[in-house]
């Protein structure tokens, strides 16, 4: 507890005051990251990358640390509101270098020309890479543990159908074993 690592000069003020508030959260559970780790659904490596600023956490992590630690309504939606300020300005990760169209491709293929069908290696021209694709932000994952889920009506319809005809198939079927063997035996 307390004994952070100094967090990344290059860190916008956003990113860094979210940080700091979610390490002071943690802080306040008295949990550590393994503890923490138990009881989310995120590992002690997760949570050190989000707590040390290197990864934004999904929205569904900061949820499940206000949950452990008891926090309600405003103070939980103040959290929200916080990781969405700090997701839009998070550092990325420089992307890898992109092949042109008709660039080469690996294993040497040059991608002009495919021996086996003729076509080009890229299924066709002006096929890029789309670069907007990634822009918008960091998307999100709604990981929840499976102990929150547990609340959810199982939806209706065809899995309870299919449940009785599983069970009276498995009644049929024991019913013939008893009159098989009981014919058997005599």
């Amino acid at each position: 507890m307390g004994a952070w690592q100094p967090l990344p000069e290059e860190l916008p003020a956003e990113v860094r005051h979210f940080v700091e508030q979610v390490r002071l959260l943690k802080d306040s559970t008295g949990l550590s990251l393994v503890a923490l780790g138990a009881r989310t659904a995120y590992s002690k490596s997760s949570w050190q990358r989000y707590l040390n600023g290197t990864q934004p956490p999904p929205r569904q992590a900061v949820a499940a640390l206000c949950r452990v630690a008891g926090l309600t309504g405003a103070d939980a939606e103040r959290f929200g509101v916080r990781w969405e300020l700090a997701v839009r300005v998070w550092p990325r990760e420089p992307a890898p270098s992109r092949l042109p169209v008709g660039g080469p491709l690996p294993g040497g293929r040059d991608g002009a020309h495919d021996a086996h069908d003729g076509r080009d290696g890229h299924g066709g021209a002006g096929q890029g890479v789309d670069d907007r694709a990634g822009a918008c932000g960091y998307e999100e994952e709604p990981t929840l543990p499976w102990w929150d889920l547990l609340d959810e009506e199982p939806p209706p319809g065809p899995r309870t159908g299919r449940l009785l005809l599983y069970a009276a198939l498995l009644v049929l079927a024991l019913l013939l074993v008893a009159v098989a063997g009981a014919v058997a035996l005599g």
